[in-house]
């Protein structure tokens, strides 16, 4: 089973996949998270300067995580379509071009969970963006990609709360 996690930056997706590596149903997943500070190590912008280029390179992470079987992953392409989509650095025909292109993955996902900000606070790692308007733009690009793409992801949730209470929202709804 293919399990993606999508939200906006800081509500607990990488949190909420590592806690699930010591849940007994997920003994047997590969799990994925993000690798935002070796990528900006390598020189690839990030966040409101993301380029054409540096959303390919998230986009064919999220791929590679999509060729593996029983995998949990803290981003989507449905993430990624939202930074390319929210980018100052990237010009309306390559993020339209970029859009047509990845909005074809989000039907290899068994399940999407989009993972609320509400009651979470933004936490600065040194590599994410801290603008609270700019993490409200990211999720409402990915509530509209969500609402506009129903028809193409296999399985929809939702998860709210701390991570106790999202693993076992996402247990019931998995049928565990």
């Amino acid at each position: 089973m293919k399990i993606g996690l999508c939200g906006t930056m800081s509500v607990g997706k990488t949190t909420l996949v590592n806690a699930l590596k010591d849940v007994p149903e997920f003994k047997d997943y590969v799990t994925r998270t993000e690798r935002s500070k070796e990528l900006m190590a390598m020189g690839i912008p990030l966040n409101m300067d993301s380029t054409l280029k540096g959303q390919t390179v998230f986009l064919a992470e999220r791929a590679s995580e999509l060729m593996l079987d029983n995998i949990i992953t803290d981003r989507t392409v449905i993430d990624v379509i939202a930074f390319s989509q929210a980018s100052k650095s990237m010009d309306w025909p390559d993020k339209e071009a970029f859009y047509a292109y990845a909005i074809r993955l989000i039907s290899q996902y068994d399940y999407i969970f989009y993972v609320s900000p509400e009651g979470v606070e933004i936490e600065d790692n040194g590599v994410r963006e801290t603008d609270a308007n700019y993490r409200e733009e990211i999720d409402i690009i990915i509530r509209h990609i969500l609402s506009q793409q129903k028809h193409r992801i296999k399985n929809y949730g939702i998860l709210e709360g701390p991570t106790e209470q999202r693993i076992e929202q996402l247990k019931f709804q998995l049928g565990l």
